[in-house]
């Protein structure tokens, strides 16, 4: 019984110590996918939102018509649609750093509005050299069905 409860608590300290790696590495990118938003402000995406193991909230609200700020356990992001080839990106920038640099995400909304998967571009698959948005863009375009290049999927759905 003793070894279940230290096997557990070192799954739980290893869950965090990935969080804390994830969230402080997760901006690293110079610049975003896109220069500017690529399409507006879905009414669907606003509200609050709770990861499915109820641990993660995040809040989403409208900046202006193209622009979304979001409160992601407890540090602030400003979002917009950066869509490459038929896919759904985000570029996210992170307000709370001093250099605010982004990260890149996929999103799927489900058809109900309900559930709301996210993935993070993978940072290791970006080549460093890539430091422009048409630079970015364009790779993203070229490996956008490379499996290898999101890494993994967060779901979280909407609170009523």
């Amino acid at each position: 019984m003793i070894s279940s409860g230290l096997s557990h608590r070192r799954l739980c300290f290893g869950a965090i110590v990935l969080l804390c790696i994830f969230a402080f590495t997760a901006c690293d990118y110079e610049v975003p996918i896109t220069p500017s938003p690529t399409r507006k402000v879905q009414e669907r995406l606003l509200g609050n939102w709770t990861s499915s193991d109820g641990k993660e909230k995040m809040r989403v609200r409208r900046l202006d018509d193209s622009v979304y700020v979001v409160y992601y356990d407890g540090d602030l992001f400003r979002a917009y649609h950066s869509d490459v080839a038929e896919t759904a990106f985000v570029s996210v920038q992170d307000l709370n750093s001093n250099d605010r640099k982004y990260a890149y995400v996929i999103w799927n909304l489900s058809d109900d509005g309900k559930h709301l998967r996210l993935r993070s571009v993978n940072r290791n698959v970006v080549p460093q050299e890539k430091r422009d948005s048409t630079a970015i863009a364009k790779f993203l375009e070229e490996n956008a069905k490379n499996p290898d290049l999101f890494g993994e999927e967060i779901q979280f759905d909407k609170e009523t």
